[in-house]
């Protein structure tokens, strides 16, 4: 599989909702939620190893991902777009349904 076909862009994917003891880019407010890929962005080394200053950080594709800032925050009639690393993100076969 070549970098960035896991999710294509328009997939539904869901934010992993974890609260790790460390560094982690996925930020709190969208943690658990529900997006859609726009596209990948390349890969990088995950920040969330290479932060606590080790030498084995593995290189993810990060995706740019958006989310309704009505399944953020409640409210809001925009979107956000964030840039996150394949391990933060599962296939949301609901999503897609919706």
């Amino acid at each position: 599989m070549a970098d960035g076909d896991r999710f294509p862009p328009g997939t539904a994917v869901r934010t992993f909702h974890h609260d790790p003891p460390h560094h982690t880019r996925l930020p709190r407010y969208a943690r658990g939620k529900r997006g859609i890929v726009v596209e990948p962005e390349g890969r990088a080394e995950l920040a969330d190893v290479s932060a606590q200053g080790r030498g084995d950080a593995p290189v993810e594709q990060v995706y740019a991902v958006r989310f309704a800032a009505r399944d953020l925050w409640g409210e809001g009639d925009h979107h956000v777009v964030l840039d996150l690393w394949e391990s933060y993100l599962e296939a949301d076969e609901e999503g897609a349904a919706r």
